[in-house]
């Protein structure tokens, strides 16, 4: 059993949400995008300064790349891949968001 086969919609919504996905990662890269970051949109001023910025952002932008990268292989090979490759994503999606939020909350934060 393969990816299409438990698959249920049209194969242009995969290629719609990697498109808008990539879109967000490219941007979160180039250290502009913190307005997608929730809860640091929404944080006071205060809060937003014990941040660094740029840094923040592509640590969000590497973290949300590992899951677009994944979503354009699902793609590309849904007719190849196991669909036990699902589970692989989820895993792996759950194991990067983990990941950003500790870095987050270390690497990002200013002294």
């Amino acid at each position: 059993m393969t990816l299409k086969d438990i698959s249920n919609g049209p194969d242009w919504i995969m290629w719609v949400v990697f498109t808008i996905m990539a879109l967000m990662s490219v941007l979160l890269l180039l250290g502009r995008g913190s307005w997608l970051i929730a809860g640091y949109n929404t944080a006071s001023k205060e809060d937003k300064d014990k941040y660094n910025q740029k840094k923040l952002c592509r640590v969000v932008g590497v973290g949300m790349s590992v899951i677009t990268i994944l979503i354009l292989i699902m793609t590309i090979w849904q007719e190849v891949l196991p669909a036990s490759f699902a589970t692989v994503f989820g895993v792996v999606t759950l194991v990067d968001c983990v990941v950003m939020i500790v870095m987050a909350s270390t690497v990002c934060r200013r002294g």
